[in-house]
């Protein structure tokens, strides 16, 4: 073999310089390696489209996922508020911010091939932000999936200007894991999506109250009691949500509720119910539900302690502000 001059061999080892890190995403995967049981054919015929402009795939996929779940907008209505101009582009941040500004839950799914087959078996698509490019020289792209087809071996997608893309197995998990395999659902509060997690969800009912969507909060808090009825998080979201809106008796009633039902956090819940009890001037009952609380002790013990002292002031102002100044 005639041996390569002195540049040519430097431009060579360059080369492979630049090429080798990227050497463990050449190698194909298969079906059985993508997923633990065979997937089924499955498309999600429904779900809108909308061409994609150049820099608008962001606007674009949002209102494919929002009209699936119900709300009719368009990518013109989302781009003012979704596309960054400096960066041609939409960041995932601004998509699920917009998504609860809709009174819907956008749900972080687990960035593995089984769970977007069980969210599409759900009747749920789902939008994934992938890299078209090389991790060196990104091409940014969010694409909503509504299929796979097994004969053929590939996803099916709302992709650019086609309305069914097909892409195989292997090219678009290349795609999606210089994306961080990161993929959404985008769902009505009172319905889990089908991969949802307790805590994940408790997260994205909380994301939506802190956000000043009320309504669509307690709906998700409400699902997910109905879901994991054991979780006190849900319980505690509900107690807080209408005690905030002035709903003493469906506070308690939450309460109560998650007294009755969760495996933990009681001392919480009767510190709780007792505030709730005490402005009722339910005196007793608050007392009963203090001393509950500080029984069960933990980190808030000390909390749970200044309850109870207040409460047996029953009101009484000079009592109050013994209290306050430490007397």
């Amino acid at each position: 073999m005639t041996s390569l001059p002195g540049p040519w061999r430097l431009a060579l080892a360059l080369l492979a310089t630049i090429v080798l890190p990227g050497c463990a995403s050449l190698t194909a995967i298969s079906e059985d390696e993508a997923f633990e049981r065979p997937p089924p054919a499955i498309e999600l015929t429904g779900v809108p489209y909308f061409p994609q402009d150049d820099y608008q795939c962001g606007p674009a996929a949002l209102a494919e996922m929002l009209g699936w779940s119900g709300e009719q907008v368009t990518p013109e209505e989302l781009a003012p508020s979704l596309f960054i101009p400096e960066r041609k582009g939409t960041l995932q941040t601004e998509l699920i911010a917009q998504t609860r500004q809709r009174d819907r839950v956008p749900y972080r799914i687990a960035g593995e091939f089984d769970a977007i087959i069980a969210e599409l078996e759900a009747g749920n698509p789902v939008m994934v932000f992938q890299n078209l490019s090389l991790a060196w020289y990104p091409v940014w792209h969010f694409a909503v999936v509504v299929g796979y087809d097994p004969e053929r071996g590939g996803f099916i997608l709302r992709s650019g200007r086609e309305k069914r893309v097909f892409t195989k197995l292997d090219t678009f998990r290349r795609s999606w894991d210089r994306g961080e395999r990161w993929a959404i659902v985008v769902t009505r509060p009172h319905r889990l999506p089908a991969s949802a997690e307790p805590l994940p969800w408790l997260e994205a009912a909380a994301d939506l109250e802190q956000t000043g969507r009320r309504e669509a909060s307690e709906a998700a808090y409400h699902a997910g009691v109905a879901r994991w009825p054991d979780q006190a998080g849900f319980h505690l979201g509900l107690v807080n949500i209408r005690h905030a809106s002035g709903d003493l008796p469906g506070a308690e009633a939450a309460a109560r509720r998650g007294l009755r039902q969760a495996s933990g956090n009681h001392g919480v819940l009767n510190n709780n119910l007792a505030l709730i009890l005490a402005q009722q001037f339910r005196w007793d009952e608050a007392e009963q539900a203090a001393e509950a609380a500080v029984a069960a002790g933990g980190r808030f013990e000390a909390d749970f302690a200044t309850t109870l002292e207040r409460v047996r002031c029953r009101g009484e102002a000079s009592c109050l502000a013994a209290l306050e100044h430490g007397n």
